[in-house]
């Protein structure tokens, strides 16, 4: 019912690094894993109207957004609008620093807004950011960005948006803010938006839009008041709280180990590795015993001598949609690259080391610049244009270094240009995975270790035997400026876009059926009919409380959907591993939770394997477990559950504080529903997964202000039962519920049912009954 752009951007892994042939090989491989899935892709962008595919190896869906498909303002038929998104990647805010209004939604959202249902939100509250001065010498996007989203973590911006103003955005190019609006997530606001001014224009003719459709969108936002102009006097306007950042007190700085918003300055990294060894296990710990952290693990890499210590970096993946869209750097990337090769250091060759470019505009720009040979010699060949090691796609590890990790209990280090970092993301062997900018990776991966301080340290001994230290290969801004300058030309967006659609040799080959109505293999293991629509009828079922369920989990503070829904590696001792081997499915085609999502028996398999998962109910044991309250046996969650479902037995699962951050994965809503989870109690939600679980009619909770799990005796081996009204009228958005217990307890929550629209979707047991439904009615 409304125009839809899909790229595919998620499904290439880094299978094979360090060659000059790795883009083809990995395309290939891709090709092989993903045949059937692209062919129902395909199949698609024919049966449907307004659908357009963007296939393969053309980059990141946020990039080609920004370059290419963003319109800024609407031109249909002589009736000018402004352009919006929605996406189904949490990621879509990147699009704001073009002054596009556009966030992220589940799945399950925008499969509503494809068939004509409006979004619907609680009018956010609008934090106003002010940025003054410039940054200093040195200092780049990506350290801003850590910043910003330390300091708007801290200010407390879920569910709102946030706007950008003040005299530092003169000194922002437009990719610098794509790269602090791509971060909203990691944040928590709803959009990072940035008004539309001069720098905006500029980028889009440097990107190859006509002049006559800037023209037009500069006097379309003039007449409308939507138009900064730095060059006149700025009102103040007025919002609902403010902070504000002088960009010249920026400093270098990465994040990690274990989140996008624990930043460390480059300062204090080497102290606050050693705390992070210290402490008890953690955001910030890893407890490794004191007299081991020096261990050094000894092996031989392809015949010659290696070593791994604590914080050895193992994997250097310059990757994701955050940094890669921005040419200062990544040119700049190529530039601490050129210099460590003139002065003699390499890149020790066990290190996993891989450049995964955005878009194809990259390639065009470090060939023009003469800068990607120095990559290549430093081990940064290109892999493949999409999202790769943050998504978690970043292949295996060597198996010698595999096995030193493994044997030696070695906390291995990821160091990636991504946005995410949570446990067991990156890749499973890499305990601590920081978040840094390109040339902080190349750094990094030159040092082969975390733990160091650049300031003091060298990096390694050049040709000459002399020690190289880190300031002895990082450039200044003046240099960088100018390679941008005489290296990024509007010429190279027009010939990668014009291209885009032309597809590559084996999409283009790919043969699909023409039927309007998809035909279903039942034998196909990435392919399966969903049991969504099952015994469904004309109907709607209404609301349901929720009696004598048992707790399927008990989670502490910040459950990502990355652990509730994992996109990475299948591990090969988990319930969805064991439904692939009986299906005849090899192991070394597994492929990955991501790219099987289209399968939902091994999808419900995958929900909460996380290895890194922590459960309450498992005093001291991590990994995907759980206790079968009524036996006081351990199962798999997937087998407790299915245990659970086969007894008539609903489940709840008791949560801390932002329950569902991370990736609005439709999956981490999808999966405990088909577990047969009624109902979440959480201290508090972030705002996709929250509106996905109403979306897939599973009760959203919020314990009261001061009350959780834990103050209020809450163990997990009660029984609960919510007491919601039988009549969809009697229910009020955010109205307080009892539950009761049986050992007693009785505690109040908040139903976390936003608006009426959401308790439509509630009353028909979830928002595709409810559109269903509304369709037939037509």
């Amino acid at each position: 019912m409304v125009p839809v752009d899909l790229v595919i951007d998620h499904s290439v892994q880094v299978d094979v690094a360090r060659s000059d042939n790795a883009v083809q090989a990995n395309m290939d491989l891709e090709f092989q894993r993903n045949k059937e899935r692209f062919a129902f892709l395909k199949w698609g962008s024919t049966a449907f109207h307004n659908m357009l595919v963007v296939p393969p190896g053309s980059g990141i869906v946020h990039q080609v957004n920004l370059e290419y498909l963003g319109r800024v303002v609407f031109n249909t038929d002589g009736i000018l609008y402004p352009d919006s998104v929605v996406g189904t990647d949490s990621h879509t805010t990147m699009i704001d620093g073009l002054g596009v209004a556009g966030w992220g939604v589940g799945g399950i959202e925008a499969e509503a807004a494809m068939l004509g249902q409006p979004m619907s939100l609680v009018l956010p509250g609008v934090v106003g950011f002010k940025l003054s001065g410039k940054l200093r010498n040195g200092v780049t996007a990506t350290d801003l960005v850590l910043t910003v989203t330390q300091m708007l973590r801290k200010h407390g911006v879920v569910g709102k948006f946030v706007e950008f103003y003040g005299d530092g955005m003169g000194k922002l190019s437009l990719a610098d803010r794509a790269t602090i609006a791509n971060m909203s997530p990691e944040y928590g606001a709803t959009m990072g938006f940035f008004p539309v001014d001069h720098i905006t224009l500029q980028y889009l003719k440097l990107t190859g839009r006509s002049d006559e459709t800037v023209a037009m969108i500069e006097a379309y936002l003039r007449a409308n008041k939507l138009f900064v102009d730095y060059n006149e006097p700025q009102q103040e306007r007025v919002y609902s709280s403010y902070l504000q950042l002088d960009l010249a007190d920026v400093d270098p700085c990465v994040s990690g180990p274990k989140r996008p918003h624990d930043r460390v300055p480059l300062k204090e990294m080497k102290s606050d590795w050693h705390s992070c060894l210290d402490n008890k296990v953690g955001f910030k710990g890893f407890a490794i015993p004191k007299e081991v952290q020096e261990k050094v693990a000894k092996f031989s890499f392809h015949g010659q001598p290696a070593e791994l210590k604590h914080g050895s970096v193992v994997i250097a993946a310059i990757t994701s949609c955050t940094n890669t869209s921005n040419p200062s750097v990544m040119l700049g990337a190529g530039l601490v690259a050129k210099k460590a090769c003139e002065l003699g250091l390499q890149v020790k060759p066990w290190v996993k080391t891989s450049l995964a470019p955005g878009s194809g505009v990259v390639t065009k720009y470090l060939l023009q610049s003469g800068l990607q040979k120095y990559f290549n010699q430093q081990g940064f060949h290109i892999v493949g244009y999409g999202c790769t090691t943050c998504i978690g796609n970043s292949g295996d590890l060597d198996e010698s270094v595999a096995s030193a990790i493994s044997e030696n209990d070695i906390v291995a280090a990821a160091v990636l240009s991504g946005n995410r970092n949570f446990e067991g993301r990156v890749h499973p062997l890499t305990r601590a995975n920081y978040l840094a900018s390109p040339p902080l990776v190349v750094a990094y991966a030159l040092a082969g270790t975390v733990d160091i301080d650049f300031d003091k340290e060298p990096i390694g001994t050049g040709k000459d035997g002399k020690n190289v230290y880190f300031k002895d290969i990082w450039p200044s801004t003046e240099e960088i400026a100018e390679v941008v300058q005489s290296s990024v030309l509007p010429e190279m967006f027009k010939s990668t876009y014009e291209a885009i659609t032309k597809g590559n040799p084996m999409w283009n080959q790919l043969s699909v059926p023409t039927a309007a109505l998809y035909s279903w293999d039942p034998n196909s293991t990435y392919i399966h009919e969903p049991p969504y629509f099952k015994d469904m009828t004309l109907d709607p079922p209404g609301p349901h409380g929720v009696k004598d369920a048992y707790c399927l989990l008990n989670f502490g503070d910040s459950i990502t959907t990355d652990h509730i829904s994992p996109a990475g590696n299948i591990h090969k001792d988990s319930p969805a591993a064991k439904y692939l081997l009986e299906r005849g499915v090899d192991r070394k085609d597994f492929n990955s939770y991501g790219s099987r999502r289209g399968n939902d028996e091994v999808m419900a398999r995958g929900t909460f394997a996380n290895i890194r998962i922590v459960n309450k109910l498992l005093s001291g044991e991590v990994g995907p477990k759980t206790i079968h309250i009524p036996t006081g046996e351990k199962h798999y969650v997937f087998d407790a559950a299915t245990r659970y479902k086969a007894a008539g037995q609903d489940t709840i699962i008791l949560a801390g504080a932002e329950y569902g951050s991370g990736s609005s994965r439709d999956w981490a809503a999808k999966g405990p529903m088909l577990l047969g989870v009624k109902a979440v109690i959480a201290k508090s939600f972030e705002r996709i997964h929250r509106s996905n679980l109403v979306g897939m009619g599973v009760i959203p909770l919020c314990f009261k202000a001061g009350e959780d799990a834990d103050t209020l005796g809450l163990t997990g081996h009660e029984r609960y039962t919510i007491d919601l009204p039988s009549k969809i009228s009697e229910i009020k958005p955010g109205q307080d519920v009892d539950v009761t217990t049986d050992t007693g307890k009785s505690f109040t929550c908040i139903a976390r049912f936003d608006t009426e629209v959401e308790l439509a979707y509630f009353n028909h047991g979830g928002i595709l009954p409810y559109v269903l439904r509304n369709l037939t009615k037509q």
